[in-house]
């Protein structure tokens, strides 16, 4: 045979069932495990021996770690009870990438020359493994036999929200509740986890099991989880084009939603959608923003947002509108540079779309995957509206490694002036426009001398700055403990990327110049959705998992639109 150097017993088991001991004993399993295994039809350039694949696509093992003297290991029962249902058997991957690095543009898999099987019976064993896939997920949800549930409770902010909400479930109209006349909505931001960059980035989901991986079986997870949260409007990152024009929107559409999608530049195959209720709003414009520019060496980056302006329905004032964005910012670490100008071309779009006519914005939410953690500079400078970068390392702006990668300074400006937008993230026409407006008298030649004075001192500024007064709807820490909030985990970490950022109404208090005093009203948190600790995340299996389906975890949040 292939293998006729090693004994018989050992071609049987393969090169995953055996081990040295003291570098002369080889050891093999009982046969209750091996008779649940089988041959693969081709051996990878890479292994020693024959890889054993399992029969059943459910049953993955993982390799128990034995402490111990041989004759305690040579007695061990070896049989499947031994084994829990969170353990997974997992072989190393050539494809797998270091920590930090990028996931890459999917490929399309071309068969290798030691590949016996032809294309047409590697489609009908994929596509008999997600049809059991999805039967097993359908019979599951007939039954109700899931486990490992997250417990995620509602928190109220206000009494007369939790008052609203339960005469809203009995079908009361909002609009005639009370003696006024008020706007209260829900926003979802969820990360669905596109399934080619699953597939890309299978290390990351090393503690799962191969069947719960399936899109046949994650999509209908994906899709109760937004019907029984039934936000009034999602803002989803990873969405995937062709599951998008496949099932997504078809589905989102049934459950009375519109839906606007924006695809990310270049080859890759995921994007951003907006949805919301048609009972609840009415599209004014829907902006995609792209940050790949092709003349501009730092932005060639696929990445993508999407504004859209919206007007309410049930409302007393005609012209009311709620501007909502939605993006999935740059991952990589080691690039604080690039996400800070992704952020700010959002910005731009954002002060551009939710501007009224008398130069006030709009009521703003901003949804997304940030790539960027709590406290870190660039989630400072979307709550505090400023962030002097000057001798920041670009590795250190998202905070996302303890220890960064990426030491070079951050470049004063950041980006060039041919990208059009100023330090204050907007775009550098309409500002000027904006100070016209406002009541700028001055002679031409004033004027010309005054904005190249504002064009030369942002080229030396280290200081970027918004208009927008922005709230996060989650504290990112439990009060009680100091544990922090999770919106994501996987096998290499577990943080939080993903929020809701909004602009909150004054309440009555003073306003403070250049940014409260500029808003149209704005929004009170009402409730949202509690978050969980990265243990109670674990004790599920971490994410994805049988109920779970992505692994980022989905964000609501309840609002009330103040007018001013």
């Amino acid at each position: 045979g292939r293998h006729s150097m090693l004994p018989r017993h050992v071609q049987r088991l393969g090169r995953d069932w055996i081990t040295h001991w003291n570098g002369s004993q080889i050891l093999a399993f009982n046969s209750p495990v091996s008779s649940c295994m089988r041959w693969a039809g081709h051996c990878p350039p890479w292994a020693s021996f024959p890889r054993p694949i399992s029969a059943d696509s459910s049953a993955n093992w993982r390799f128990l770690p034995v402490f111990g003297p041989w004759r305690q290991f040579q007695n061990y029962n070896w049989h499947l009870d031994n084994y829990t249902q969170s353990c997974s058997f997992h072989l190393p991957s050539p494809s797998m990438k270091p920590e930090g690095e990028e996931p890459l543009t999917k490929k399309r898999r071309l068969s290798s020359q030691d590949d016996t099987s032809t294309p047409e019976q590697e489609t009908n064993l994929s596509n008999q493994k997600e049809a059991s896939c999805l039967s097993v997920a359908q019979n599951e949800e007939k039954h109700g036999s899931k486990k490992g549930t997250i417990k995620r409770h509602w928190e109220y902010f206000c009494q007369q929200s939790k008052t609203v909400k339960i005469a809203k479930n009995k079908g009361s109209d909002q609009s005639s509740t009370g003696s006024e006349a008020t706007f209260d909505f829900t926003v979802m931001s969820y990360n669905i986890l596109s399934q080619n960059l699953l597939e890309d980035n299978s290390h990351l989901y090393k503690h799962c099991r191969q069947r719960l991986l399936f899109w046949t079986y994650r999509f209908p997870n994906i899709l109760q989880e937004i019907k029984e949260l039934d936000a009034d409007v999602l803002c989803l990152q990873e969405v995937q084009e062709d599951h998008y024009r496949t099932e997504i929107k078809s589905s989102l559409e049934s459950l009375g939603y519109h839906c606007e999608y924006k695809m990310r530049t270049g080859r890759k195959p995921d994007g951003c959608a907006i949805c919301f209720k048609t009972s609840k709003f009415s599209l004014i414009s829907s902006n995609p923003v792209e940050f790949f520019r092709r003349d501009i060496p730092l932005l060639d980056r696929d990445n993508v947002g999407l504004v859209l302006l919206l007007q309410p329905r049930f409302h007393c004032k005609a012209s009311a509108a709620i501007c909502i964005a939605n993006t999935h910012l740059l991952y990589n670490p080691r690039r604080g540079d690039i996400k800070l100008t992704q952020l700010a071309m959002l910005l731009a779009e954002i002060a551009s779309v939710a501007s009224q006519k008398d130069g006030s914005f709009c009521p703003i939410i901003i949804c997304g995957d940030f790539n960027s953690v709590p406290g870190s500079p660039l989630y400072r400078f979307i709550k505090e509206g400023k962030l002097n970068y000057e001798g920041l390392a670009i590795g250190k702006v998202s905070g996302q490694e303890q220890f960064p990668r990426g030491q070079r300074i951050l470049s004063i400006p950041i980006w060039p002036k041919k990208l059009g937008i100023s330090q204050n993230c907007v775009y550098e026409i309409k500002q000027q426009q904006k100070e016209e407006n406002a009541g700028e008298k001055l002679e031409a030649a004033k004027l010309d001398n005054t904005q190249e004075i504002v064009i030369t001192s942002g080229k030396l500024s280290s200081k970027l700055r918004h208009h927008f007064k922005l709230s996060s709807v989650y504290s990112h820490y439990f009060p009680e403990t100091g544990i922090p909030e999770v919106t994501t985990c996987h096998s290499r970490s577990a943080v939080t990327v993903d929020y809701i950022f909004y602009s909150a109404a004054n309440d009555g208090t003073a306003a403070q110049p250049g940014a409260e005093d500029s808003f149209c009203g704005g929004l009170k948190l009402l409730g949202r959705l509690a978050l969980v600790t990265e243990k109670d995340l674990w004790t599920v299996n971490g994410l994805p998992n049988e109920n779970n389906s992505s692994d980022h975890l989905p964000l609501l949040a309840e609002f009330r639109l103040i007018e001013r």
